[in-house]
């Protein structure tokens, strides 16, 4: 999938992956990372989710990174922040609060800009990416994170000849076949939500399930 592809429904205001409050999976299964104070935490294709405010207010450093400028500038005026710009090789750097973003392109981070990274939070970078990208970002991500370093990881399963993506299908069988080599691997919850979704059903959807994962990095 292109750049060009995120950052025009940036342009275009097409956001509706957007969420307007914390992730409810992430309040509830975050505290069994048992992470210690003060860790790290590292959210990929972050946009301008509000869950990076909610992982700050845990007492948690955050670093983003993401491809839209307008998302990340959305991202701090909404939570009523003046940010601070650098620049760091490839990447605009923005921050303030606690929460730094690198504004380019996830495949062109390094090892030091992610090494206090205790655990990583991806709510809506695996579901992004159609199938023949997923392979290239497990890996870019497992090289570049510290070892033991946890994930707790969120995607949806449906059937993908119904719908083209984004989100794109992510079955629990290609998550243990991504990260097999790299982490232990923990089903935490499977829930089946297509009756909460209209607008997925309305796009011919006959089955959409959530899936959460907590993986612990070798």
């Amino acid at each position: 999938m292109q750049k060009d592809f995120w950052l025009e429904r940036w342009q275009r205001e097409e956001t509706g992956f957007h969420e307007q409050a914390a992730n409810a999976y992430l309040k509830k299964f975050w505290p069994g990372l048992h992470l210690t104070g003060g860790s790290g935490v590292f959210v990929p294709l972050c946009g301008k989710s509000v869950d990076m405010q909610w992982l700050r207010e845990q007492g948690h450093p955050v670093v983003g990174v993401e491809l839209s400028s307008i998302a990340v500038q959305a991202f701090f005026a909404e939570q009523g922040y003046t940010p601070q710009h650098s620049s760091s090789g490839k990447f605009e750097r923005c921050e303030a609060g606690g929460i730094n973003i690198f504004c380019g392109d996830f495949f062109d981070l390094k090892r030091e800009d992610v090494a206090a990274t205790a655990a990583v939070y991806d709510r809506a970078s695996m579901v992004a990416l159609p199938p023949e990208m997923r392979e290239r970002y497990v890996q870019h991500l497992v090289n570049i994170l510290p070892k033991g370093a946890k994930i707790l990881l969120i995607t949806f399963d449906y059937p993908q000849h119904e719908m083209p993506g984004p989100p794109f299908a992510v079955a629990p069988g290609e998550v243990e076949k991504l990260y097999r080599e790299h982490a232990d691997i923990k089903l935490l919850a499977q829930v089946d939500v297509l009756a909460k979704n209209p607008r997925f059903q309305q796009r011919g959807l006959t089955r959409l399930q959530e899936c959460v994962y907590q993986l612990a990095l070798r």
